[in-house]
């Protein structure tokens, strides 16, 4: 199992950036895809995810109506474009897989290696 994480950087207040996550060695269009983040001192937190068989996404309150998380099964891809950032979304972004077996009970889980993302001007 390999992800690439890209996108990160340093932006400003108010500027967007665009994560990509490029996954393979598992069948992703079968995997629930979401974003965590983990700032200096916190813990890590779920930002957002988007289910396997439809766009039901979901967000963390803190990003709602500025952060969309979309996918691209075709190039096993999940993205967090994220707008109107400030610096309390400083951090290290992390995407993971996970799917739940129900005849075995087993969930099982992926993670990236992480990416920084530091808004400040």
């Amino acid at each position: 199992v390999r992800f690439v994480e890209s996108g990160g950087g340093l932006v400003q207040p108010g500027g967007s950036l665009r994560l990509s996550c490029v996954a393979s060695g598992f069948n992703f269009r079968e995997y629930a895809m979401s974003w965590y983040r983990q700032a200096p001192g916190k813990e890590r937190e779920l930002v957002a995810v988007i289910p396997a068989r439809n766009n039901l996404t979901s967000y963390t309150d803190s990003v709602e109506g500025r952060f969309t998380i979309s996918r691209d099964n075709a190039k096993n891809t999940v993205f967090l474009q994220m707008d109107n950032l400030a610096s309390e979304d400083t951090a290290i972004y992390y995407c993971k897989a996970a799917i739940f077996d129900l005849e075995t009970a087993k969930a099982t889980e992926y993670w990236g290696q992480g990416i920084q993302v530091t808004v400040s001007s």
